[in-house]
Order: C-alpha cells, then structure tokens, then sequence
C-alpha cells in the first residue's frame, strides 16, 4: 500500500555524523543526507510530518550547563528540550527545502516548537530512570546534586544525571502541526519527545514545563493518532528489528502481527535502550488503530511509505 499521511520519527543516527560525532558540521551533513530520503516521501505525494531525537544535542547542552554553572545558573530540562528543538527544526528546514528544490517539488517546510502533555501524577516522576549527559567524578557531580538533581554512580565510569521520563498522553500542538500539513507544509515537530508539560488547571497558565525528558518514539505514536496519519515510520539505524539479536540464530522480522511482536517483546528480545521503545511505539500505534507501522533503517523510509517489502512492517 501507498501511504497518504505519514508521520516519520528519525533516530539519532540521522542527526550525527556516521563515528557519533555531533560538531554543527557533522550534524548538517547527516541531515543533509536525511533529507533527501525524505524528499523521495514526499516526492511520492505523501503528506509528512517529522519527528526526531534529541540525545546528542540535549547531551552537549548539559556539558555547557556543568562548565559555566559557576557562572550562569544551569538552565531545566524543558529549556533544553526547546533549546534542541528550535537548532534541530531550522536545520531541518534549510536542508529539507533544498532537498525539495532538487526535486522539483514547491513545498516548503516549517519547524515549530511543541510541547507534550504528561501526567503530573505519573510513578515515572518517582523513579528517575533516564540517564542524561556525561560522566562525572562523585565530587562534580556534587555541585548539581547540591542544585537539586539526582545523579547516580555508574561505577568504574563515574556518575551520571538521570532524570524522569513520562509517558506522553498528548501533543499539546496537534492542531497547529495539522494546520500546517493542511497549508502543504512538511511539519518538523515534537522534537526529541516534546518539551515535557503538565496542566494544572489554572485558568492563567494551564500548563507548565517539568524537568523530564519523554522517549521520542512514543510521543512518534502519539502524534500519528492524533494527526491521522495511516502510517508511523520508525527510522532507525538497522533495516529491521530482529529476534535473537547477537546469537547465531538471529532473524530480521519482516511483516508480523500484533500478538506475533507482542510475544517476542514479552520474552524480553528488545534491548529497553534501544530496540524496545520503538517496538513499543509501533505496537501501541497499531494496536490503537493505526494501519501500519515500519522500523527500518533511514535508506529505506522512501520504500517503507510506497509499499510493503522494506524494514519490519506491523499491521493491524
């Protein structure tokens, strides 16, 4: 099947260059590469909207926050998050028009700054889990344990921050993102999970930032639900999700069913940091009425959107 409205969550690997490396040069040229597969979605006339990772930029922003913190105080998570967005989005966009020039193609793409409502309440606030930026010695770390974060001592590697991660209820910005697919646009949103919110019901300031950061692939699920998209793609750095990974008898999935990805998942094949999420996202995408979910490696994104033979393919 040709899919009509897509949403596209790319991983980090889309935004740095092929040895990690995250310099403003490494990450414009991976972009720059990124968006010419995207171009070809478009190309094919589907409507998109893009999502992306954070982890690398969040990661350099919270290097800066230790260094200057004698001078400047350390700026929240949720500052972060936008920070990431906004340097993201704009380099998105530069890159993605161009891609869509070469092609001929008169859309435009516009990045906009989006927030993701989670759950005051949530037990994940209780149990900080999510490591964030660099190793430190126990006695820098102490500096910012003493401004109120929670670090935790990683061993022979030093301590490392960790910090909540909610599950994402809604994309706060929804009807802006469909607005803008409506105007023709290619939407550029939701960066690095959303910048997490809550709402505490004041009729002044309903809601307001937390320091949390959400998993980018599920908020990706979110967004498809509520934007209306027929199809999630999950791009990633492997062409397929694969069962018995790192044993001689590891298999790439191809098409499977919900109870199919379900059982793997529920006998622990997916690696928590990094298989299970996306498995995750395209499972609760499906099983909440979406027609098609895919994870696969950014090269095949153009042939995951027009039909049925590219990356792990989950339908309802």
């Amino acid at each position: 099947m040709t899919s009509r409205r897509v949403v596209i969550a790319l991983g980090g690997n889309a935004m740095t260059g092929a040895d990690g490396s995250a310099t403003p040069a490494a990450q414009q040229a991976a972009l720059a590469q990124a968006s010419g597969h995207i171009a070809d979605v478009v190309a094919a006339g589907v409507d998109v909207v893009l999502t992306h990772g954070n982890g690398p930029q969040v990661g350099n922003l919270l290097v800066k926050n230790e260094l200057a913190a004698h001078e400047v105080p350390p700026v929240p998570l949720d500052w972060n998050v936008a920070q990431t967005q906004a340097t993201i989005g704009f380099t998105v966009a530069d890159e993605l028009d161009a891609a869509l020039r070469a092609r001929g193609l008169a859309r435009r793409t516009a990045a906009l700054i989006t927030r993701t409502l989670v759950d005051a309440d949530d037990p994940l606030f209780r149990e900080p889990s999510k490591p964030v930026g660099r190793f430190l010695p126990r006695e820098q770390a102490q500096r910012f344990i003493d401004l109120g974060q929670i670090w935790e001592d990683r061993g022979e590697r030093g301590w490392r921050r960790v910090v909540a991660s909610p599950e994402p209820r809604s994309v706060v910005d929804t009807p802006a993102i469909r607005a803008l697919a409506d105007a023709g646009f290619v939407v550029v949103c939701a960066g690095g999970g959303g910048i997490p919110v809550v709402d505490d019901g004041g009729e002044a300031r309903p809601l307001r930032g937390v320091e949390a950061v959400i998993d980018k692939d599920l908020t990706a699920a979110v967004l498809a639900r509520e934007f209306g998209a027929d199809t999630l793609v999950i791009a990633t750095d492997v062409p397929n999700v694969m069962v018995d990974f790192g044993t001689p008898d590891q298999r790439p999935l191809g098409r499977v069913t919900v109870a199919e990805l379900r059982a793997h998942a529920a006998a622990g094949q997916f690696a928590r940091g990094s298989m299970g999420p996306k498995v995750d996202a395209a499972l609760r995408f499906v099983e909440a009425g979406g027609a098609r979910a895919v994870v696969t490696s950014l090269e095949h994104i153009a042939d995951a959107v027009t039909g049925d033979d590219a990356g792990t393919v989950l339908t309802a």
